[in-house]
């Protein structure tokens, strides 16, 4: 070739060179395994990792996962053995172990992901229909997923898929459910309450009874041993004014007309006695005595 003619057509040949470069080599990570297509029909399946060549234009690398992938889906209502509405949401995972049959079946992973959606949904259908709802949310939760990841582990292997877990989020009644079910625990504490309230006066009253008994009785008590040590020091004053008054009646009527004379003349107080009075006795003897 002239080589004039080289160096007019050298950038074409450059860039040609440029365009079909990324076209003919890839590289296949840890992460990918590739199927390789020629015109749409299959070639050969790429799961090493490193540098690969195709031929540019004719053939295609698909590539597809290999590392487990998480799918979620929508919240669904299920109806339990029990005849109990149910409204659960589950979380997939899982990963391509077949990218051959996994391209042929479902392609990609939109494709994949409603597959397995419409898998799962139908295995809970079935499973969570067997059972009460109360076992669903509780008891048996564990194993009733095992079961339907069981199930559905086979059928997804049909898309080149291994289901690895099945797992539900969350298990809740409808909206419209919970609240009368909210409405009906609320009343059923209510009553608790009430009865406990009714409990807790009935004992108050007893409590306030024994008490006030206990008080009579001690009151009761009291005023009787009062009124016995009142009788019995009555009984000893009277007794010593009756040893006084035998001992020497006079001397004992002039203390007793003292005693009187003391409380009864205070101060700014009038007491008007005729002159023969026996309260003025005492005072006139003693009067009559000084003159």
């Amino acid at each position: 070739m002239n080589p004039a003619m080289f160096l007019r057509f050298w950038p074409v040949v450059i860039l040609s060179v440029a365009f079909l470069i990324p076209s003919t080599v890839f590289i296949v990570d840890e992460t990918n395994q590739v199927v390789i297509t020629r015109l749409g029909e299959y070639k050969r399946t790429l799961q090493k990792p490193g540098l690969k060549l195709k031929i540019p234009l004719f053939e295609k690398a698909n590539f597809f996962e290999k590392r487990i992938l998480t799918s979620g889906a929508l919240p669904a209502e299920y109806l339990t053995l029990d005849k109990k509405r149910l409204v659960a949401d589950h979380v997939t995972r899982w990963k391509i172990v077949d990218p051959l049959l996994f391209f042929k079946t479902v392609r990609d992973l939109a494709g994949a992901k409603a597959r397995l959606d419409d898998i799962v949904f139908s295995e809970m259908r079935r499973e969570l229909a067997s059972h009460d709802f109360s076992k669903i949310i509780s008891s048996e939760r564990e194993n009733i997923m095992e079961t339907i990841a069981g199930n559905a582990t086979k059928q997804a292997a049909k898309f080149g898929i291994e289901l690895v877990d099945v797992r539900i989020k969350r298990a809740d009644l409808p909206q419209e459910v919970q609240e009368s079910v909210f409405a009906r625990m609320k009343a059923e504490r209510q009553r608790i309450a009430k009865r406990y309230r009714s409990e807790g006066e009935e004992e108050a009253f007893k409590i306030r009874g024994e008490t006030d008994k206990s008080r009579t009785i001690l009151m009761a008590k009291a005023y009787e041993e009062s009124q016995q040590l009142r009788g019995e020091g009555d009984a000893a004053a009277t007794r010593v004014y009756a040893e006084a008054y035998g001992r020497d009646a006079e001397f004992y009527t002039f203390v007793r007309s003292l005693e009187a004379y003391e409380k009864s003349f205070v101060d700014k107080t009038t007491l008007l006695f005729s002159p023969d009075s026996d309260v003025l006795k005492h005072m006139k003897e003693n009067y009559g005595r000084k003159g």
